[in-house]
């Protein structure tokens, strides 16, 4: 399961409840995109990296 590099957020489960509390069971998925960056190490990797975590976070991208 794809999963962010910088936070660890994937995709949750859960109920959908409607008005009379009927349970279906649904997903949340993180809104994850592809970017490349440089690691510790100086190598350039592709990984998945949530929204807002890009926002957030300065990572050295390539």
């Amino acid at each position: 399961m794809a999963e962010c590099y910088v936070t660890g957020k994937s995709t949750v489960f859960g109920n959908k409840r409607s008005h009379a509390l009927n349970a279906t069971r649904r997903t949340w998925k993180s809104n994850l995109q592809t970017v490349r960056i440089k690691d510790e190490s100086g190598k350039i990797i592709k990984v998945k990296v949530s929204a807002r975590a890009l926002k957030k976070n300065n990572l050295e991208r390539v």
